[in-house]
């Protein structure tokens, strides 16, 4: 029997957006338009490209875009939607600095919180971000009013289920998030938080220079 399956966790059904890019992108594309970067150098990579419809965004906002995936599901769909978009299967756990070269800024929506090993996550992070860059990094927020909120509810076992084959296995807070990314060497560090009042939010991202 035939027991193979996508290790990256995340089923694509299709190259579009989904539900969280309705609170996530209009957040990121501002946080992007803060850095200032291009037109001299729109250069940006994203770690976890999924099915390109976030990348297919930042290239018509004129920036330009190489992204990674380790989902065969996710880049077949991006090749087949987007044939003109530079991303590749890859992974957070290889040497993609020496392969892609450092950008100015690197984004990774939605992707820490499926790993098992962060720490090396936030690593390649680091090394693809060139020295005066930015990384941008989401992931679901959690935090003591929205874990109250969800254990009063009684929605604690689909909000931290176990029953989702390689999904969530790592929840974030502020100060987690904070201290992965300043254990890496990233610093300042600012976390903003996105869909719903903050208390319980729906995601936080977070914007780690490299100095």
């Amino acid at each position: 029997m035939d027991t193979a399956v996508d290790i990256s966790g995340y089923i694509y059904e299709n190259g579009e957006q989904n539900a969280s890019h309705e609170y996530l992108l209009p957040a990121v594309l501002e946080i992007i338009a803060s850095l200032r970067i291009g037109p001299a150098d729109p250069r940006l990579f994203e770690l976890g490209c999924g099915n390109g419809a976030v990348a297919e965004t930042l290239t018509h906002r004129g920036y330009r875009i190489v992204g990674v995936d380790p989902s065969e599901q996710g880049i077949t769909h991006a090749k087949t939607r987007y044939p003109h978009l530079d991303i590749h299967l890859g992974s957070a756990y290889e040497d993609l600095a020496v392969k892609y070269g450092r950008f100015p800024v690197v984004l990774s929506l939605e992707v820490v919180e499926h790993l098992y090993a962060p720490r090396l996550f936030a690593h390649t992070l680091f090394d693809l971000v060139e020295p005066g860059g930015t990384a941008v990094v989401s992931t679901p927020y959690h935090g003591y009013w929205k874990n109250l909120a969800l254990a009063l509810s009684g929605r604690l076992d689909r909000h931290f289920t176990a029953l989702w084959d390689h999904g969530h296995i790592k929840f974030w807070s502020i100060p987690t998030l904070t201290q992965l990314l300043r254990e890496a060497g990233f610093g300042p560090i600012t976390v903003h938080r996105v869909g719903r009042m903050p208390a319980l939010a729906k995601s936080m991202i977070a914007v780690a220079r490299k100095r």
